[in-house]
């Protein structure tokens, strides 16, 4: 294995894995129906959160279950906005294919338009570990560990809000990599890209844990808060959404881009070198955020040697994945990376 080139370790895997996709699909003709597929783990995924949004509503489940069970059912619906930005589902049926979009956006408000992200996803494969990876620096990829990156990767509103100037440089350098005729369509999609759903999504977070801080606080501190009757109702209907919709997000996405920020490497290699580009991350610790972004860790360094495979053969087919993968020396739990930065190498 050592005397092949880079490109010829990179071909040896892709080889295996599209080998492995194939012999599924023969074993299990099902699969060959990837459309109805992608449209049924969709129709369960809304169903289980529409469900579990009713049973709470019932008060036959107590929100600290519902919480982290949408939050499962959530993780389906990024996996399909993955596969979709890709045109796994509906390419030859636009409208499907555009209705799929706004669902798995409206599944998790939290996230800039699919339609935005597509253009970023495509970018972030073209220059994966670079400077206008745009899509994992957003997320905190490359930076130094401490508060700041915490709350980056908590609140995607907050990596504008913590590093203004750094963003502006990010979006700068993302357009500039855009062909010329493409840079006002791309800068005015980033500028539009989180209407409407991301700011209903953190106008209710920000008005959810301002309302209960204060309400919590006053007390502790001599004061007796009276709210308006229209506000308590008011925020009634805002506690209702967070329970079901507002903070199961919040911690699908906290645990999607953690997994995600420190399984991608930055700074020191060649965008060409899907090698270096991920790793394999699922040590037993992050079982419980594995849970919660669809095994992301263990599974997404395959979809870059081979995209169009959709989310639920990677898992079946990783087993065979990880042998190949091993041999031509992609890394496995390597979990030097969060003290350096997320560097292949040793951080300068």
């Amino acid at each position: 294995m050592s005397v092949m080139t880079e490109q010829a370790k990179i071909q040896k895997v892709r080889t295996i894995v599209m080998q492995a996709g194939v012999d599924l699909r023969v074993r299990y003709p099902i699969l060959y129906r990837q459309n109805a597929i992608g449209a049924s783990i969709l129709a369960f995924a809304l169903l289980g959160m529409l469900g579990s949004a009713w049973l709470y509503s019932q008060s036959l489940i107590p929100f600290w279950i519902c919480i982290p069970v949408i939050a499962i059912f959530a993780s389906l619906t990024h996996e399909l906005e993955h596969d979709l930005i890709h045109y796994m589902y509906f390419k030859q049926t636009p409208w499907a294919h555009n209705v799929m979009m706004g669902l798995v956006w409206l599944a998790r408000p939290n996230t800039i338009s699919p339609w935005t992200r597509r253009r970023m996803h495509l970018h972030h494969h073209k220059y994966s570990g670079t400077e206008h990876d745009l899509e994992e620096r957003g997320i905190s990829n490359g930076e130094p560990w401490g508060i700041r990156r915490l709350l980056i990767i908590s609140d995607q509103l907050m990596s504008v809000y913590l590093r203004p100037f750094q963003m502006h440089q990010m979006v700068e350098l993302f357009i500039k990599a855009q062909p010329a005729d493409e840079r006002r369509t791309a800068l005015k999609a980033q500028l539009i890209g989180f209407i409407p759903l991301s700011y209903l999504h953190y106008g209710l977070l920000y008005s959810f844990v301002l309302f209960h801080v204060a309400d919590w606080v006053a007390p502790h501190v001599g004061y007796s808060l009276i709210w308006p009757v229209w506000l308590v109702s008011s925020m009634a209907v805002v506690n209702f959404l967070a329970v079901v919709w507002v903070l199961p997000n919040l911690l699908r996405s906290f645990c999607l881009q953690f997994v995600s920020s420190n399984m991608h490497y930055y700074g020191d290699i060649d965008p060409r070198d899907v090698i270096k580009q991920t790793q394999v991350l699922n040590p037993w610790w992050m079982m419980p955020m594995q849970l919660f972004c669809f095994n992301f860790g263990g599974t997404h360094a395959i979809h870059h040697f081979v995209v169009k495979e959709p989310f639920y053969i990677r898992q079946l087919t990783a087993h065979k994945a990880y042998g190949v993968m091993r041999e031509v020396g992609v890394r496995f739990n390597d979990l030097g990376t969060f003290r350096r930065t997320n560097r292949w190498g040793e951080y300068q």
